[in-house]
């Protein structure tokens, strides 16, 4: 009943990630701590299952021309070490704190979503804004500090600030925050198993779960009008919020 249930999470996670452009650690953390799995091990196994599922539901986006190859650029390359030093912190840095703030954030990028529609909502591919450096780098630094300390690709902080602070379209945000949520796993990965962080068993059968699913939660976005994708993208964001606040 455990591996099933494992399974069945990392099932629910991949069509979100697919559905809502992120990796899908973040979410699966609380549900595997809640069926006893022990917390820095729910924390960090999710990280490398995540990669495979997370890089299928991109290839749908890249085939439908979403990806903006300069925000996914600069996203990695100031992305992936602060996502380095973020992990490393966690020997010093307590979490609880931080996920408590993490989840404020995501609920208030959430209503900020709901409330302030992204006036590119409908643009094509190629009319995606053409955002500064210093915001592109600002972004992914934090992001990748936060993906680091919570053990996650930080694809949950990406897609709002990319539709709040950048002004992308809905499924170009979300094709951008795919690919790059699945490189900054990587990082993150290496230093959580040299710490001795990851069960691989619990990965290997929540990976596998998550990959199919990831591919149909892609498809199910792609298939939406852009702006009820975006009104649902940020209730879940408010939802998802709510409901991990509560978890504690």
């Amino acid at each position: 009943m455990h591996w099933i249930l494992i399974a069945a999470i990392g099932a629910v996670v991949g069509y979100l990630g697919g559905l809502f452009g992120k990796g899908g650690a973040a979410i699966a953390t609380p549900f595997l701590a809640l069926i006893g799995v022990p917390a820095i091990v729910a924390v960090a196994s999710p990280l490398p299952a995540t990669v495979p599922g997370t890089l299928v539901a991109f290839s749908r986006y890249r085939k439908g021309g979403f990806a903006n190859r300069r925000v996914i650029g600069w996203s990695v390359a100031c992305g992936v070490p602060a996502t380095v030093v973020g992990a490393l912190l966690t020997r010093w840095v307590a979490g609880g704190t931080l996920v408590t703030v993490t989840d404020v954030v995501i609920v208030c990028l959430g209503l900020r979503v709901l409330l302030h529609r992204n006036r590119t909502i409908g643009a094509a591919p190629d009319a995606d804004p053409d955002p500064s450096s210093v915001r592109l780098a600002t972004i992914a630094i934090a992001v990748g500090l936060l993906a680091g300390l919570l053990a996650n690709s930080g694809g949950f902080l990406l897609v709002p600030l990319y539709l709040a602070v950048l002004s992308l379209p809905i499924k170009s945000a979300l094709a951008s925050s795919l690919a790059v949520a699945s490189l900054l796993a990587v990082p993150g990965t290496i230093v959580h198993a040299s710490l001795g962080h990851i069960d691989w068993r619990i990965a290997i059968v929540f990976g596998l779960a998550s990959i199919p699913l990831s591919s149909l939660g892609a498809r199910t976005a792609l298939a939406m009008n852009a702006g009820r994708l975006e009104r649902i993208y940020g209730a879940g964001l408010v939802v998802l919020g709510v409901g991990l606040l509560a978890l504690g």
